[in-house]
């Protein structure tokens, strides 16, 4: 039950981080509409064509002002997410993050509160914005590290990836929330999206348990076999008090069970928490890292949020994480070419395309971000050191992050010189994050042709065994 209550907690921890994130794309058009289509300007005012605006976004810039909102937002949580981890891995993880989540809420409410008390100067919505992508920060390594605590390797795949439909869902009750108020009062907008983040940050600080230890379980298996791991921790309903986490082979009898309650408890060495350094030395961490950014890139230029959840079966069926990520990669190239023809001639042809692109676009974005983060951050490498899981974490999502900045700032640039180059663009990204995950791919085959060969050595030893016994 506390790993169900593990995962609602942080589902709707992260959905309610999306849902605050959201409200600035659906009252961008309140803050500067069309004017004309309103009636004629009641001020009589001799600019009637912006009458209805909100300055400081009423100019002919507002695009660019919009551009620098958001762009605000996105380069503080790319550049905070690689010092968010560092803070995750030394504070008590519900602390962080439900403090994180009251600091969310509270930027968003300071944004809306704009409306109410007539604030019209740009550097007000830009230093809020900046501040707010900085404590956003605290969410994804927070929730990342505490549902790898709960959960082993073996089954990580596929939880992790229908439990990242928080972005989707976040994003559609964000939307639903703030076009309720856009056009009578958009600055509740903010403010309601910001109460909610901030009541769901109380709530975790009540009830999230952090680690499997702290209530009697034992921890998930993170380098075992998915046949031999369960996917996650075992405890004992009947006698919660009476279980302690890695008690060693004395705790089999009743009786050393009971000695070892009674003695006096040796504290247990804390590990240390790991360096930025010492993460970036995990094998994979640089490799997926960078294939993130491409693939975010691509990603958050159309916004595909799809295919996380068949992408982290496939890999927990195969074992090969960075292999499911390249093959999903290698075929949304040609994809995504079909897209820029195809697309054009109709809207079901386009509907069809985009739902395949975004599979195979977002697949290998939601599992890294999710289970090949956990991994990773459990490495054995690590040696038993499991305070990496939050630096790791944020490492991979801040670099993915500086691509979700770039690629719209890209898209941007080139378009006026044609859609086509857009596209082609997209896809030297896809193929650019396909290759960066080369060196990873081939140890993954070494590690299945491996087997393969002893189980063929065997059998030709067993076949000629038997000849010579003829």
């Amino acid at each position: 039950r506390y790993r169900g209550l593990t995962l609602v907690l942080t589902f709707l921890s992260y959905t309610s981080y999306h849902l605050s994130r959201k409200p600035i794309s659906i009252v961008k058009s309140q803050l500067h509409p069309n004017c004309s289509a309103l009636g004629p300007n009641p001020h009589n005012d001799s600019n009637s064509s912006t009458w209805c605006s909100w300055a400081p976004f009423d100019g002919d810039n507002y695009k660019e002002l919009f551009g620098a909102l958001d762009n605000a937002f996105l380069v503080a949580y790319a550049i905070g997410m690689f010092i968010s981890g560092i803070f995750g891995e030394r504070l008590p993880l519900r602390y962080y993050l439900s403090g994180g989540m009251v600091l969310s809420g509270l930027f968003p409410l300071l944004f809306g509160l704009g409306y109410f008390w007539h604030i019209h100067v740009l550097w007000y919505f830009i230093v809020v914005q900046v501040c707010n992508g900085l404590v956003q920060t605290t969410g994804w390594p927070s929730v990342v590290t505490c549902v790898g605590n709960w959960f082993g390797k073996g089954k990580r795949g596929l939880i992790m990836g229908i439990w990242n439909s928080h972005t989707s869902v976040g994003n559609i009750l964000g939307s639903l929330i703030a076009g309720v108020w856009v056009s009578s009062a958009w600055g509740l907008s903010f403010i309601v999206p910001g109460i909610i983040i901030a009541a769901v940050g109380i709530i975790c600080f009540f009830f999230l348990v952090e680690y499997p230890e702290d209530v009697g379980c034992s921890p998930p298996l993170h380098h075992m076999a998915s046949d031999e791991d369960p996917g996650g921790v075992t405890c004992s309903e009947k006698d919660p008090e009476g279980i302690t986490s890695n008690e060693g082979p004395l705790s089999i009898s009743g009786q050393s069970s009971r000695d070892h309650l009674n003695s006096p408890k040796e504290p247990a060495e804390e590990p240390e928490a790991i360096s930025f350094l010492g993460a970036l030395r995990i094998p994979g961490v640089v490799e997926f890292s960078l294939c993130l950014l491409f693939a975010k890139l691509v990603s958050y230029t159309f916004l595909y949020w799809l295919g996380g959840t068949f992408a982290g079966l496939i890999s927990d069926y195969t074992g090969g994480r960075a292999t499911t990520c390249c093959v999903m990669l290698v075929v949304a190239a040609p994809m995504l070419f079909l897209y820029n023809h195809i697309g054009q001639n109709g809207i079901g042809a386009s509907i069809a395309m985009l739902v395949v692109c975004g599979a195979l676009v977002n697949g290998p974005y939601a599992l890294i971000t999710t289970a090949v983060s956990a991994d990773l951050g459990t490495h054995e490498s690590l040696k038993g050191n499991a305070k990496a899981l939050s630096t790791v974490t944020a490492i991979i999502d801040g670099t993915g992050s500086i691509g979700a900045a770039l690629g719209p700032l890209l898209a941007g640039l080139i378009s006026p010189t044609g859609w086509n180059n857009v596209f082609y663009m997209l896809i030297a990204a896809d193929v650019l994050a396909c290759l960066l995950l080369t060196r990873v791919v081939v140890k993954e085959f070494r590690g299945w042709c491996g087997p393969m060969a002893r189980q063929r050595g065997s059998s030709v030893q067993l076949t000629e065994s038997v000849l010579d016994g003829k």
